[in-house]
């Protein structure tokens, strides 16, 4: 008879390689946001979006084969593809525009905006009942927010416009989240949605680029491969994690990225947070944990009925 002592162990393992795994994706996330914020404004949009998924397909191709082979990209979804990708593209737009005209870590807490969004959406899409405590988790996290930007205090403030893009683009890949959670339901591979989105940006980047086109430098052209590059690396470690580990287990070490954008703000930008910003970070933190939590727990109720 087998002893049953290393089963516990090997669970054991695998979380803690989930946890290792979510880390290193978060700090890969935030290489690449760097990346983003070292080109500066020199760079468009577009042409940035279209060089992060090109150089990023090579890999996903990788991932396609290694998951099973080029028939898993055979789709009967179409149309939620479209509507992701327009979302996604909605998401970064806003988010490589934070991390140029915001400081690092800010952008990086705006962005964590996004399940406060979620939670919200998840209500008028998909018809899930929101208890008090969550709705009062994200007005909680919109309060950070204006901490944070402080609308009226002069010089003081942040800018609203860069601001407002960041909140849009976090309330995209929201709504990119709730077209994922469909796709995934009607039994759509991951590895498709991840191929498909990425291939789809870089053709609308493209077109996109053509009346706004400016000829890299080789340093630009360095950190728009290794914007790519990194991203897909990120992408792929994230990936590996939530096979190795439950949501509820990992889903607040992605948390850390705040932490590692403001130490890489201060240390490369000399970005030192000021009190309404730390303040912020920690409230809107706050009320996505809070809300995470609460997943956890409605999760476990239902687990007891």
């Amino acid at each position: 008879m087998s002893p049953t002592l290393p089963i516990p162990l090997t669970v054991s393992a695998a979380r803690r390689r989930g946890i290792l795994l979510v880390l290193a994706a978060s700090a890969s996330f935030v290489v690449s946001a760097a990346l983003v914020k070292s080109l500066g404004p020199g760079v468009p949009l577009p042409q940035i979006i279209l060089f992060r998924n090109a150089f990023a397909l090579p890999l996903l191709m990788l991932m396609v084969v290694q998951a099973g082979g080029f028939h898993l990209l055979r789709t009967r979804l179409p149309w939620r593809h479209a509507e992701r990708t327009l979302w996604g593209m909605c998401g970064m737009v806003g988010a490589f525009h934070g991390f140029v005209h915001l400081p690092l870590a800010t952008a990086t807490a705006l962005g964590f905006t996004m399940p406060l969004f979620l939670t919200a959406l998840s209500v008028v899409l998909l018809g899930e009942k929101v208890g008090w405590r969550r709705w009062s988790a994200v007005v909680v996290g919109f309060a950070g927010v204006l901490i944070m930007v402080r609308p009226g205090f002069g010089g003081a403030a942040l800018p609203v416009f860069s601001v407002g893009l960041v909140l849009l683009g976090a309330f995209g890949w929201a709504m990119a989240m709730m077209s994922i959670r469909r796709m995934g339901e009607a039994g759509e591979p991951g590895v498709s949605i991840v191929f498909w989105f990425a291939l789809s940006s870089a053709v609308l980047a493209g077109i996109a680029t053509i009346p706004v086109w400016v000829t890299p430098s080789p340093r630009e052209w360095l950190l728009l491969a290794g914007i790519g590059c990194v991203s897909a690396v990120a992408q792929l470690l994230m990936t590996a994690a939530y096979r190795r580990g439950e949501t509820t287990l990992l889903a607040p070490f992605e948390y850390s990225g705040l932490i590692w954008t403001m130490f890489a703000g201060i240390l490369i930008w000399s970005e030192w947070p000021d009190v309404f910003e730390l303040i912020g970070f920690a409230v809107l933190v706050g009320a996505g944990l809070f809300i995470w939590w609460r997943e956890v727990v409605r999760a476990a109720e239902a687990q007891r009925k």
